[in-house]
């Protein structure tokens, strides 16, 4: 069974950094991309990176230059790194599991229970 567990969100002011962390379980984690995607209301679901199972990476140009995704095969974890945050920023985040060792291949739609990042001032 899939298990993703997000964790590490929370609230803070525009520039602030922050650092999420997402454990996961029930499939061959090193052999798989992983995303981090983010829904807010009125903005549908987006997503703000993605490591392929190699570890490249991508993102997209919103968060381009501050959000840094990394992964430990060992741990089964990835993690994302936010900085300079905006009040755009503010979202439940997910990880999800890639359909494809590489990315641009899609995700799972299962996400885990997520974790709230508010950045306000």
């Amino acid at each position: 069974e899939v298990q993703l567990v997000e964790s590490g969100g929370g609230a803070l002011q525009p520039g602030g950094s922050l650092r999420l962390s997402c454990a996961a379980s029930g499939f061959t984690f090193s052999s798989s991309s992983m995303y981090w995607v983010r829904q807010s209301p009125g903005r549908g679901l987006e997503w703000v990176s993605c490591i392929a199972a190699r570890g490249g990476t991508v993102y997209p140009d919103s968060v381009r230059g501050r959000f840094t995704i990394s992964r430990d095969n060992a741990k089964n974890t990835v993690d994302l790194l936010m900085d300079s945050l905006k009040t755009e920023d503010t979202a439940m985040y997910y990880c999800a599991r890639g359909l494809r060792s590489f990315c641009g291949g899609g995700y799972s739609n299962y996400r885990g229970q997520g974790t709230q990042v508010t950045v306000s001032s």
